[in-house]
């Protein structure tokens, strides 16, 4: 069995200097970065501002994968125990978003949707704007665990396959998912060895995760369920399947195994399964003593994209009619957006990795009156590219000593 060593030591043996870290992207966040947001409306397009429990939170886990594949398994095989609102089976038993989180001897319980979007204390109060279909399957299940002390785990709902996938689930799965993805530090995929067709809603999933390529880790569970030979062309079958969905040139890293406490039913591969299982926890137990550097790089992606958002929003606003023929002309702007992406990236020497989703955009756009958009500020920018060139630079020379 893995034998957890608490990773949160950067915050033991400096704390005042990891929170200093911290403190100082809070800071930059809220001086140099919210005000260029604001202005063009970033939030609208993209993603909530960011809250003082998006710093201060622990690092958080994201389980992925189709109903049955070992998700809350894996959970519990992680923290040795059961938690509260945990259910097993193999039908999507899991039908809620349920945060897995540290508490005190004596506090486990369960702490529904509704009063978690209104905590200021929790990350969780953006989720509010998917609505009560969504908060009356999202949950906290608070637990005394030293695992838990150092991250969170989100367990998800089992993404369906077949006429189960036409079940209409009220609410924006893949929005969801977006939401945590941006702020989670791992997402974990889980693949059973029997079930490796890729749903169309399980499709859908995975590409609202891209972005966040180097979060994501594969596992392929239940791998003693099957004999060495098998188990090679069940390996062999994923890596084809996630090549057609993940279009990334980098082979993922897929983790073999059987993440319960159960026996192996073929132990042949007993060496290999406890080798990948403690590659995993190794990556897992990193996390804590990284918290401050994902932050950070998370928030640099976030600058970047919010200074793209602004010279795309300022180049639709300069080019709109003063009177006559402005809706005709907000039409032809959107069809010919990814002419703007080019004129932009071209004057401004942007890479194009950095422009926002092209479709996605379009679509959004459509609902909004280009002539209420903001011309260029230039020194909202200014400050901007004063964090990515220098105040950056300060905080990484900090996070070799934190991490």
């Amino acid at each position: 069995m893995f034998s957890w060593v608490n990773g949160d030591e950067a915050r033991k043996r400096q704390p005042e200097l990891f929170m200093s870290v911290v403190e100082g992207l809070r800071r930059i966040y809220k001086k140099k970065i919210l005000p260029l947001e604001e202005y063009y409306m970033f939030h609208d397009f993209h993603s909530p501002p960011l809250e003082d429990a998006d710093f201060d939170s622990k690092p958080m886990i994201l389980l992925v994968g189709q109903y049955s594949t070992g998700k809350t398994t894996f959970i519990r095989y992680l923290l040795e125990k059961d938690f509260p609102g945990i259910r097993i089976g193999p039908e999507p038993t899991t039908d809620r978003f349920i945060a897995v989180m540290h508490a005190e001897e004596g506090q486990e319980g369960v702490v529904p949707g509704n009063a978690l979007v209104v905590d200021p204390k929790k990350q969780f109060r953006p989720l509010a704007k998917f609505g009560n279909a969504f908060l009356n399957r999202f949950q906290v299940s608070q637990v005394h665990s030293p695992v838990l002390e150092s991250i969170s785990i989100i367990d998800t709902p089992g993404i369906l396959s077949g006429e189960k996938q036409r079940v209409d689930r009220g609410y924006d799965f893949t929005g969801v998912l977006e939401w945590f993805a941006e702020r989670v530090d791992r997402i974990i995929l889980l693949f059973d060895a029997h079930k490796l067709d890729i749903s169309d809603e399980f499709r859908r999933s995975i590409e609202a995760l891209r972005g966040h390529d180097d979060k994501i880790r594969i596992v392929l569970n239940k791998a003693d369920m099957i004999e060495h030979q098998q188990l090679m062309r069940v390996y062999g079958a994923l890596m084809w399947s996630l090549g057609k969905v993940l279009q990334t040139p980098e082979v993922a890293r897929v983790y073999i195994g059987s993440f319960w406490d159960e026996p192996l039913r073929y132990d042949a591969n007993r060496k290999l399964f406890e080798a990948e299982e403690q590659d995993l926890f190794n990556d897992i137990q990193s996390l804590p003593r990284n918290a401050a550097l994902r932050k950070l790089n998370d928030l640099i992606k976030r600058a970047r994209l919010a200074k793209v958002h602004a010279y795309i929003i300022s180049a639709l606003r300069k080019d709109m009619p003063t009177v006559f023929g402005k809706e005709g002309k907000k039409k032809d702007l959107i069809k010919n957006l990814n002419q703007i992406y080019l004129d932009i990236e071209r004057e401004y020497q942007i890479p194009r990795g950095d422009f926002p989703d092209l479709k996605e955009m379009q679509d959004k756009l459509a609902n909004y009156d280009f002539t209420k958009f903001h011309p260029l500020k230039k020194p909202l920018l200014d400050a901007v590219d004063t964090v990515l060139a220098q105040d950056i630079a300060r905080l990484v020379a900090k996070i070799p000593q934190v991490s």
